[in-house]
């Protein structure tokens, strides 16, 4: 992972963030009071704690990484998936309606989304809500999540 133009950022920006993400998510990967660091990353901005990428920005929206959901306990913006749908999920694939077991009934169009396997809640990718919460869950077909990193892919490689 090659860093460019590091810096720590400003207690006020990091408290930002931090409230940011408890409110989208219920928590957050890092303190408000914590020392947190931003670089560039491929051609992305990474929120960094100890050279380790926990969130990003998504069309201009901080949201966390693969990383940053194991550091957290988030309890909104959840998409669950049957075990089937993991190996797909995992290797990048979008999310189908007929894989989503449940999901977070305040969710809407366009919100950026994490999701996870109904055995172990594990975080598995990060997408775009492309309908609602509700709509996610009572589908039968089509695509419900556009994929916008997943576990294992080169986002920060």
């Amino acid at each position: 992972m090659e860093l460019k133009n590091q810096h720590r950022l400003k207690d006020k920006n990091v408290k930002k963030y931090h409230e940011e993400l408890v409110s989208k998510l219920g928590d957050a990967p890092f303190g408000k009071e914590e020392k947190v660091d931003t670089a560039d990353c491929n051609e992305k901005k990474v929120i960094l704690i100890d050279r380790e990428p926990l969130a990003t920005f998504f069309e201009d929206t901080i949201f966390p990484t693969i990383d940053g959901f194991l550091k957290m306990k988030a309890t909104k913006r959840y998409v669950t998936v049957d075990m089937g749908a993991v190996k797909f999920v995992y290797n990048g694939a979008d999310i189908m309606a007929p894989g989503i077991v449940d999901a977070d009934e305040g969710i809407e169009e366009g919100d950026l989304v994490w999701v996870r396997d109904v055995e172990h809640e594990q975080p598995l990718a990060v997408g775009k809500a492309m309908t609602n919460g509700n709509e996610m869950i009572q589908s039968e077909k089509g695509k419900v999540v556009k994929s916008l990193h997943h576990v294992g892919d080169e986002m920060f490689d």
